[in-house]
């Protein structure tokens, strides 16, 4: 049974990087591209709202608040709401998440009022779902004062103590952030999903930290492996050196030897003194030969215990790269597979679907941007100034306040198509091309005409 993630977080500014984030106007490291349009709005903005920035200051504005929003005052808390990965990997495979969705949008409505709520996006184009939200703390209790401050407002303050009022601190007392673990856990319970352990001293970790970690141990494993290689290659020059010395040591004892034999032939004829001073040397030196050949096999011990831990560093580094590569391509094709499975749904479900999509392509290569284009696909008006492509002249049309909508074809009920001032797409970049041909024609035909007179 899995934990419950339940992440409340106070903002500053008009958190405009968040936003970006959010909507996806910057793409981040762990977001796959190819799945981004798999995510969704679950709040509607209102009407002239587009952004989640624009979202927080229309609530703030029609809020009622007779107190002035101060500079560095608390405007919003970022609430972000998941579980553990593998249950919320097995809620997609159940086809359960749209339920997920709709039970944490009335746990959030009913917790702290659908008006606060100002956004709210699903995100699954990352490693697990998850919903980020967007509340705007407007308190209507009764703010706490002082005893003098509650004096001064019995003798003159005639205002109503139930007012509307920004107040982030109260939303996120002690007590509070308790209750909501509870409650959140209890509405999830459905899911298999359950409370984290009350009191733990596990702190949650942001999406950078997280990566500045990642990259940090990446980086200290590699230059661990960068110093057992230094190490390695300073101690096979030391065996080398070594192997020299012995083997010089070993001619030197060679030596020796032959010049105690012919001492000791000498001495037995002349009977001299020298003969036991070779030998105390030749003793010596076998010592010392002895000494460095055991210095030799503890570097050549030293050395096989690195090569050996070399080894088994390296295999396990490659069995942790196998084991998260077999994950990565199992949970891709699981994806895969459950991509194909929804828009085979939506394609079975939405006869249009398709052909939103292509229109969606077709309005991005004239020139709308993505609220245009969602305009149109909504199958709204669209009026608009500025520069049309046509990718079957390839060229630009500049226009001014002209109405574009998208609308079915009418030979084809099946099919939809884009129009400009209620002329199909294809046929007004005709006319329109055609119109800049002739007025490009008109001077040439003159030129010739004068140049016949002259003659």
């Amino acid at each position: 049974m899995g934990y419950v993630v339940f992440h409340m977080q106070k903002t500053h500014g008009t958190d405009s990087g968040t936003s970006a984030h959010i909507e996806r106007k910057v793409k981040p490291s762990n977001a796959d591209e190819e799945r981004t349009h798999l995510n969704r709005r679950l709040v509607d903005y209102p009407d002239g709202v587009h952004t989640r920035t624009q979202a927080i200051q229309h609530r703030l504005e029609t809020a009622g608040l007779t107190r002035k929003v101060g500079k560095n005052q608390v405007r919003a808390i970022r609430i972000m709401l998941s579980g553990s990965p593998d249950d919320m990997q097995r809620i997609v495979r159940e086809e359960r998440l749209d339920e997920w969705c709709t039970d944490n949008m009335k746990y959030l409505t009913a917790t702290f009022g659908k008006e606060n709520i100002v956004s709210a996006d699903l995100h699954l184009d990352e490693t697990s779902p998850h919903i980020h939200a967007t509340l705007v703390p407007i308190v209507t209790t009764e703010r706490k004062r002082k005893k003098q401050e509650e004096c001064a407002a019995k003798r003159y303050r005639t205002k109503s103590a139930s007012r509307p009022r920004l107040c982030a601190d109260e939303v996120m007392s002690r007590v509070k952030l308790k209750e909501y673990q509870d409650t959140y856990a209890q509405a999830m319970s459905k899911y298999g999903l359950q409370r984290g352990i009350e009191g733990s001293e596990a702190q949650h970790v942001g999406t950078q930290q997280f990566y500045r970690e990642v990259k940090a141990m990446t980086d200290t494993l590699k230059a661990d492996i960068t110093e057992l290689q230094k190490q390695k290659e300073t101690t096979r020059e030391e065996l080398n050196h070594a192997k020299k010395e012995v083997q010089t040591e070993r001619l030197k004892g060679a030596a020796t030897a032959a010049a105690t034999n012919i001492a000791e032939s000498v001495g037995a004829i002349f009977g001299s003194n020298k003969v036991k001073t070779l030998e105390r040397e030749n003793i010596t030196l076998h010592r010392e030969i002895a000494t460095h050949e055991e210095t030799v096999e503890a570097l050549q011990a030293k050395i096989q215990t690195m090569q050996a831990e070399h080894s088994r560093e390296f295999s396990t580094i490659q069995a942790r790269h196998a084991t998260e590569t077999t994950n990565l391509t199992k949970r891709y094709e699981k994806e895969m597979s459950l991509l194909k499975a929804i828009i085979s749904k939506a394609t079975t479900w939405f006869p249009y679907f398709r052909e939103m999509l292509r229109m969606e392509s077709v309005c991005r290569t004239i020139g709308f941007n993505d609220e245009q284009t969602a305009t149109l696909i909504k199958g709204k008006p669209l009026e608009y100034s500025g520069e049309l492509h046509s990718k079957e002249h390839n060229c630009k049309f500049m226009v001014e306040r002209v109405i574009a909508q998208i609308t079915t074809d009418p030979t084809d009920k099946r099919k939809l198509q884009l129009n400009i001032d209620k002329i199909p797409f294809k046929e007004w970049c005709r006319g329109k091309f055609e119109k800049l041909r002739e007025a490009f024609c008109k001077p040439v035909q003159r030129q010739q005409k004068y140049k016949d007179l002259k003659s």
